[in-house]
């Protein structure tokens, strides 16, 4: 398949549609960089400032992940049908379909990097780098680091998440307004959130059946199919260079980072001191300095 310049469209993944978006040119002497957003469940929109990269005369590729976005929804699939291998195959199935599973770098935001480094420690041919932008090595530690984070809350903040999600009612506007006190210091700093940031959070709302298997009610109260996921015994099989990324006020602490600084053989970590979960938003001039050398180090 001959993928056109700044070009947007479906390929086939078994019965389903997978959209995609390529910024930029595929070239001969630059890699293309493959964007894995978070969530899960959560769309392309939020990180599209990473296709400023496109600037360094590299393509980057974003996409939407099955149940999301603008790829096939599928809300009444039950829990169990959203499995980790299941999106590891959708994203083989793209780098395949778009011709650059033989040379490519691969960027992975929260989830999308749990997925990212799943799909390293297989060590395919083609990856060139990886970038971990955001994620934890394991969800035990982000739910132990979630309580710590949530400790420090007004205490009249943390009195209403506690009463409602003992009583099952994490939809009540009460407990909405609570999540948002915790998503403005850990998850987006830039307040009112950029547009693209609110876009994803309004098609996530639309369609919340990923998010809500794999993850929960929102970002601290992780009661999905991930909640015991984990990477840290295999991250030493990560054999590409890889950029570790966190924010100083991150929802992925330096606690859920540190597993993978320690195990992967060959490793950089950057900490962005005024950001939380979305540096690439919070610091862009930053982070596209920071991610863009690291790529083109690679290439």
């Amino acid at each position: 398949m001959t993928v056109p310049a700044d070009s947007a469209g479906t390929i086939a993944f078994g019965a389903w549609e997978t959209w995609y978006r390529v910024t930029g040119e595929l070239a001969a002497d630059k890699a293309p960089l493959v964007v894995l957003h978070g969530g899960p469940g959560c769309t392309h929109d939020y990180v599209l400032a990473v296709a400023d990269l496109a600037a360094q005369g590299r393509a980057v590729i974003h996409y939407d992940q099955l149940g999301s976005g603008r790829s096939t929804h599928l809300p009444d699939r039950p829990a169990d049908f959203w499995t980790v291998d299941l999106f590891l195959d959708q994203l083989e199935g793209l780098l395949s379909a778009l011709g650059v599973s033989r040379r490519y770098h691969l960027l992975g935001q929260s989830w999308g990097g749990m997925l990212g480094a799943e799909h390293a420690v297989r060590r395919p041919e083609g990856l060139r780098s990886l970038v971990l932008s955001n994620s934890p090595a394991s969800m035990l530690l982000w739910v132990s680091e979630a309580a710590r984070l949530r400790s420090q809350m007004p205490e009249d903040t943390q009195r209403v998440l506690d009463h409602h999600e003992a009583a099952g009612t994490t939809d009540d506007p009460d407990y909405l307004a609570a999540t948002q006190v915790y998503y403005d210091r850990h998850l987006c700093r830039v307040i009112p959130n950029p547009p693209e940031v609110r876009c994803t959070f309004e098609l996530l709302a639309q369609d919340p059946t990923v998010y809500r298997a794999m993850n929960g009610p929102n970002e601290f109260f992780c009661i999905g199919t991930l909640r015991n996921w984990t990477i840290v015994d295999r991250a030493s099989r990560i054999a590409v260079p890889t950029l570790l990324v966190s924010g100083r006020y991150d929802e992925a602490t330096p606690a859920t980072v540190e597993p993978f600084a320690a195990a992967i053989p060959n490793v950089r970590w950057e900490i962005f001191e005024v950001s939380s979960h979305m540096p690439f938003v919070e610091e862009p001039a930053a982070y596209r300095a920071t991610v863009g050398g690291f790529l083109s180090a690679h290439d």
